[in-house]
């Protein structure tokens, strides 16, 4: 097990992260081709994102496993882990939009999300941020 400690430890990773990414080209390269080919959607900000729900017109989807949304999820959401998305699409509504959002940055459950959502016509969003950023 493994337990965040005080202090601004997300803040930290995430500036590693975009450390690594400003000097090595390579893993930019890597994660715009990788992602795009997934999925060219542009991905929806925080502050648009927090805004739809209070408007009523988008649901916000965690796609993680039942186990990580126990763990912490955005507030409103709903945990529809991505195995089960095809089974499960008739519990949400198709008068509103959808954002899927994901673990983080590189992860593609939300790119898989959206793509099985645009196969049933849904209007859907990708955030730019995963959990927990």
């Amino acid at each position: 097990m493994y337990r965040l400690g005080t202090g601004p430890v997300l803040e930290v990773l995430a500036a590693f992260r975009r450390l690594a990414e400003h000097n090595v080209a390579e893993v930019r390269e890597i994660v715009a081709n990788c992602f795009t080919r997934l999925d060219s959607l542009e991905a929806v900000s925080r502050e648009e994102l927090s805004q739809r729900p209070q408007e009523s017109s988008v649901t916000v989807l965690d796609v993680r496993s039942e186990d990580e949304f126990a763990l912490g999820q955005l507030p409103g959401a709903v945990n529809i882990p991505l195995a089960d998305l095809e089974r499960r699409l008739a519990d949400l509504s198709s008068n509103h939009g959808v954002a899927a959002y994901r673990r983080g940055l590189y992860c593609v459950l939300s790119f898989e999300a959206v793509a099985e959502f645009r196969r049933h016509v849904y209007r859907v969003y990708r955030p730019k941020d995963g959990y927990p950023e």
